[in-house]
């Protein structure tokens, strides 16, 4: 169980966000996180954390004793642990949410942690061997990488978090190459080969997670919503679609889904309506990321490795992105749950105001994010360096607008990095590093032929990659097919890196918990897997199906999308 306090400081909101779902499909930590960075006032103070904790603790102990939880009485009894007084309301945790933790809380069992720390010293055994590690390298390196992933996978049950596995997972790894390379000073440039290799990526989204989250402190965001005005069930799920579709596009699918979902709670009172809503937002925001290289993680990797280019994919991508999304709003737009009249609700966007110089923010935020292909196209340097020049507009900016500002520190790049999902960037990091080594092994390579001799129809292959990215983070999937295949095997913006990005940014869309967004919206609205499941699974997989039929059809009777953006030199480049 993931229990989560969000508090909104321009609203005075308080979201006890709480998702439950059994392994194998627990709520991603990098997703928890990232809704925690949207805590416009900070996170949550260090009283309510140790509130929480005390929770936790008493709720533990009675466990242990064999007593029962905590009656709500007991806990109301609980001490203040603040100086001088209670817990800011704010920021407090709200009795009932604290009762449902209690009532549900079992203490883990020691067995699987027992199992993992047995299979870790096991292998960490056999690591020692120098010889029988080179002598079956390849042996070694597939079984850390299984005990690794399962680590990931059953985080919530071992409660081991995934970026701490990861990043044991990636070093290991390399040091079993280490042992089993020809020396170790090729095993060393391998890994400097890599890892400059993957913090071009970690650079790139850091530095986009902090445009981002300035952008949102200053509720730049106001700007797109505050124009959705219409309130017929209908249209309204249209408009939301595709504003969440092109704001994806420039931002990454969590962002967007954090900001169409609190809107959607201000705009339509709570209902199943309002639920398919949000499923939609889920839907749009990762059909919206497919088909720009910033608009995913995943589209990014393959971007800022040549495996795609930037107007190519987005002239060939976005219709099939716009099909993946428009067959779900079709066939949702025949339920009855959208069919029925409309609900009025208090229209309460007004009382939020923006910050000072707010859409100076946005305009100069989202212009930076815009210009990084433009940079990349005009300078040749990585996309990262454009990344990172917006950052440092944007840092200068702040500071000069906000000087002599002591209530407004929140506003400034410092707070904005302390609020970022660093341990997010860090599983990322692991993973990469992990993939690298198996390709650097010939791991994947060997894959990559065996998948070739027993399905040879390369549409297929990515597109079990996109089904498998329902159940199993993309950017692994992602990485490990550009370890198997090089821009030699197929060029840059050949028909399968383009369905590479394409499905594993869409098919993530077919479970809830298949994205970063799905999660996000089940913490956010209390959907549970099998509503999601029950209700939109299938349009969804009608979507994603429609999408790679409607790019097959455009790749093959050779339709060119008119646009006189190709005639322009500077863009026309990767």
């Amino acid at each position: 169980m993931a229990f989560i306090t969000r508090v909104s400081s321009h609203s005075s909101i308080v979201y006890s966000l709480r998702t439950r779902c059994s392994p194998p499909f627990p709520p991603s930590n990098r997703a928890i996180a990232l809704l925690r960075r949207h805590d416009l006032a900070g996170g949550l103070s260090s009283v309510c954390v140790q509130s929480s904790r005390l929770v936790l603790a008493r709720a533990e102990e009675k466990a242990k004793k064999g007593d029962s939880p905590l009656s709500l009485s007991e806990e109301q009894r609980l001490p203040d642990l603040g100086s001088g007084g209670p817990c800011d309301p704010l920021c407090s945790v709200d009795e009932v949410s604290s009762q449902d933790f209690e009532d549900s809380y079992q203490p883990k069992t020691d067995l699987l942690k027992a199992l993992a720390v047995f299979g870790a010293a096991a292998t960490g055994a056999l690591a020692i061997n120098h010889s029988w590690v080179a002598a079956n390298q390849d042996l070694a390196m597939a079984i850390l990488f299984i005990l690794g992933y399962a680590g990931i996978i059953f985080e919530e049950s071992l409660a081991f978090n995934k970026s701490g596995v990861g990043l044991l997972m990636a070093v290991s790894l390399w040091v079993v190459r280490s042992f089993g390379a020809p020396s170790t000073d090729i095993a060393v440039q391998e890994l400097r080969n890599a890892s400059a290799e993957v913090s071009e990526i970690v650079f790139f989204v850091l530095g986009a997670m902090t445009i981002v989250e300035i952008v949102d402190a200053h509720q730049g965001f106001k700007l797109v919503t505050d124009n959705i005005t219409t309130r017929k069930p209908r249209t309204l799920l249209w408009v939301v679609g595709f504003v969440t579709f092109f704001l994806s596009s420039i931002l990454d699918n969590l962002t967007s889904t954090i900001v169409m979902v609190s809107l959607l709670r201000k705009l339509v009172p709570p209902s199943e309506y309002r639920k398919l809503l949000g499923a939609v937002v889920v839907i749009a925001a990762n059909a919206g990321g497919a088909w720009t290289p910033i608009g995913d993680v995943t589209t990014t990797m393959l971007w800022i490795h040549g495996q795609i280019s930037t107007l190519p994919t987005m002239k060939d991508l976005v219709l099939p992105s716009i099909v993946s999304l428009t067959v779900p709003l079709g066939l949702l737009s025949l339920t009855s749950e959208v069919n029925g009249k409309a609900q009025d609700s208090d229209d309460v966007l007004a009382a939020e105001q923006m910050a000072p110089r707010g859409q100076l923010v946005f305009a100069v935020g989202v212009g930076a994010l815009i210009f990084v292909p433009i940079f990349k196209a005009l300078t040749g340097l990585p996309p990262y360096m454009g990344m990172l020049l917006g950052l440092g507009v944007l840092w200068i900016l702040t500071d000069a607008i906000h000087f002599g500002e002591s209530e407004r520190q929140r506003l400034k790049v410092p707070q904005a990095l302390s609020r970022i999902d660093t341990q997010g960037v860090l599983f990322f990091l692991g993973i990469l590093l992990s993939v690298s080594s198996l390709e650097a092994a010939g791991l994947l390579r060997e894959l990559a032929n065996y998948l070739d001799s027993h399905i040879p129809s390369i549409e297929l292959i990515a597109g079990s990659i996109g089904v498998v990215s329902a159940i199993i983070d993309n950017v692994p999937l992602v990485a490990a097919a550009m370890g198997m295949y090089d821009v030699t095997s197929f060029p840059q913006d050949s028909e399968f890196w383009q369905l590479v990005a394409y499905c594993a940014g869409t098919g993530g869309s077919m479970l809830v918990i298949g994205s970063a967004a799905g999660v996000a919206f089940m913490g956010m609205e209390k959907v549970d897997f099998f509503w999601y499941l029950r209700k939109v699974s299938g349009f969804a997989f009608a979507g994603y199906a429609a999408g790679i039929a409607a790019y097959l059809a455009i790749h093959n009777i050779q339709i060119s999308l008119p646009t006189t953006l190709a005639d322009v030199h500077f863009l026309s480049g990767s």
